[in-house]
């Protein structure tokens, strides 16, 4: 019988606890850590490859090579993209985690451990703090998604131009490369419908995956900056949190010290009067 009541408690013990540990995990700023993930890594994966793909797509079809010595081509630039988006993945990764501790730091779970005073103190820096980074980098990715969208407007006007040869027989469109800024005004580098080069890129599968590609990337994009408003909405919480707790930690104090005076002053009054009576 004694067994039966220690195994119960035992396990009232454990339940207890899984409920205290799964109310201190900051589930806003979960989904939002999930979101930022998702997004960084479908735009880094599908970007970087997308970039691969031009590359490939410019020097098979467009017949475009790189320029010997340190001059500024498209191959160079697409080169540094590339190690933005190394710099992109390995930032945010970091960022996210950081975001994780500051939504554990002011939940209950971390408030038990340090206190009321330290909590409200420390977190209220810490919240105003990643409010203004989380703004900036929300407006970063806003221009990220706007630069984005430059490349899935540049593969969608050669995908039209592929779909239109196929429904209009006889057509002869062209695309030049010097409209897109991808090359100088002095270089002639264009595509015409007619030419056996733009017959194989239409009927390759590689334009219609870097396309794609990029359209995925624009998406993961999109993803980063509903993750970065969502950072906001969490991050103004937890700052209105922490600034009632710091008032409230005010009003606990100057009601403590009222109610010492109040005990001081009885028990003054209480030994003047025993004295008196003595």
């Amino acid at each position: 019988m004694e067994e039966n009541m220690e195994e119960g408690q035992t396990q009232k013990g454990c339940f207890e606890c899984c409920i205290k540990c799964l109310g201190g995990i900051p589930y806003a700023s979960l989904i939002a850590t999930i979101l930022l993930y998702a997004g960084v890594a479908l735009f880094c994966g599908c970007g970087h490859e997308a970039l691969s793909g031009t590359v490939n797509i410019l020097q098979t079809y467009f017949e475009m090579a790189r320029t010997a010595g340190d001059t500024l081509d498209v191959f160079t630039m697409i080169d540094i993209f590339k190690y933005v988006i190394y710099g992109i993945a390995a930032a945010f990764f970091v960022y996210g985690i950081l975001l994780m501790v500051e939504g554990f730091f002011t939940t209950g779970a971390i408030k038990d451990l340090y206190g009321d005073f330290k909590i409200t103190t420390c977190g209220r820096c810490v919240s105003a703090w990643f409010i203004m980074l989380t703004y900036l980098f929300m407006l970063a990715w806003l221009g990220v998604t706007a630069f984005t969208s430059l490349p899935v407007y540049m593969y969608f006007n050669l995908w039209t131009i592929c779909r239109n040869t196929t429904l209009v027989e006889g057509a002869n469109l062209c695309l030049d490369l010097r409209q897109f800024g991808i090359v100088t005004i002095g270089e002639e580098k264009k595509i015409c419908t007619v030419s056996e080069n733009f017959l194989r890129m239409c009927e390759s599968t590689e334009l219609n995956m870097t396309f794609h590609l990029f359209i995925v990337a624009l998406a993961g994009s999109g993803a980063a900056v509903i993750a970065m408003v969502h950072y906001l909405m969490v991050l103004s919480a937890n700052w209105a949190y922490v600034k009632d707790a710091c008032r409230m930690q005010k009003y606990e104090d100057i009601k403590s010290k009222e109610e010492q005076e109040l005990h001081d002053i009885h028990s003054t009054r209480s030994k003047e009067r025993l004295n008196a009576y003595t």
